[in-house]
């Protein structure tokens, strides 16, 4: 793996303290780099206050040859903001409930040792990384990295109504009973939008979401073309209509997008079926998207407050993350 050149190599740890057994993993993070033959790995937690970036930057001003970052997606997102363009590999040791980017890179999940040890004899890849600029009813705004997906409307109100002790006993089940508290009162909403500054559309939807990568937890596909590795912004449309417009986005997004995709079979039926106009999708290096009422924002899992204009970019290659040697992201 292509380090930066120096007399002793060294790694730092990013980690959320309340998502990982600390003393463990400072453990195994220090005898296994001193088995590589590396200087003591420096470690920066998160805290209420900074949920990663400064932890990064810290690690960033000591010079380390890698970062490794432990925690929940929210850690992941914000550690990656900052790493983005630095050209420092950056390893995901898989920890909370979604592990969304692992997930998508398909890592290995339940074998965190297995990604400190590929920092010192894995391999690296370029992957794409995302932003979004936020304008916010009271005229601040913001701009973020997201690394798997930035939405607005229902998927935001599904994350503010998952319960934090429901989430902690069962993971990600728990934003399945949160959609279900929030989609009675989930109202339509309006949205012009425009891709690749291109022409004008309008659509009535209840989400919009931004995605760089398509996969979500339980083995459901949410934007079965999307690759993290291609430059390219990936945008679904939620827009049922009634009742079996719902029906429509769970087939679409369930069946035929996690089930019949996966066979030879299921694909011929899905040629030959008629479009279903409540799941859209489209594509594009950058979407501008204005509503004419604030709306909630998430961005990979965490709310972001409301607001009435966004617009997302993707930012190709820009993170250097580290995997075991052999592995393949061609299908990420």
């Amino acid at each position: 793996m292509p380090l930066r050149s120096g007399s002793v190599r060294r790694a730092a740890l990013v980690y959320n303290p309340t998502k990982v057994d600390e003393r463990k993993l400072r453990a195994r993070m220090i005898a296994l780099s001193r088995d590589a033959g590396w200087a003591r790995p420096g470690f920066h937690p998160t805290s209420v206050h900074d949920p990663g970036q400064e932890a990064t930057r810290r690690a960033l001003e000591r010079k380390v040859d890698a970062v490794l970052v432990a925690g929940g997606d929210g850690t992941v997102r914000a550690v990656s903001e900052v790493m983005a363009g630095t050209g420092v590999p950056l390893a995901i040791v898989p920890s909370g409930t979604g592990n969304l980017l692992a997930r998508n890179l398909h890592l290995p999940l339940d074998h965190p040792e297995e990604m400190i040890r590929a920092v010192f004899d894995g391999e690296t890849r370029p992957i794409d990384i995302g932003w979004v600029h936020l304008a916010h009813p009271d005229g601040s705004a913001q701009e973020h990295a997201f690394v798997v997906l930035a939405g607005i409307g229902l998927d935001a109100h599904m994350i503010a109504n998952t319960r934090a002790d429901l989430k902690k006993s069962v993971g990600w089940v728990a934003y399945i009973e949160g959609a279900a508290r929030a989609l009675p009162s989930s109202e339509p909403f309006r949205v012009a939008y425009q891709v690749d500054d291109g022409r004008l559309h309008a659509a009535r939807v209840h989400s919009m979401l931004f995605a760089n990568c398509g996969a979500l937890p339980g083995g459901i596909s949410l934007i079965p073309e999307a690759s993290i590795q291609d430059g390219t912004l990936d945008v679904a449309l939620i827009q049922p209509s009634g009742l079996l417009g719902w029906f429509g986005v769970w087939r679409k997004v369930w069946w035929d997008n996690s089930v019949l995709r996966r066979f030879r079979t299921g694909r011929l039926v899905l040629e030959t079926r008629k479009s279903d106009a409540s799941v859209r999708y489209i594509r594009g290096r950058s979407v501008e998207a204005a509503s004419p009422h604030p709306v909630p924002i998430e961005l990979d899992g965490d709310e972001f407050g409301e607001a009435s204009h966004i617009r997302c970019w993707i930012q190709e290659g820009a993170l250097t993350i580290v995997v075991p040697r052999g592995h393949d992201l061609r299908s990420a």
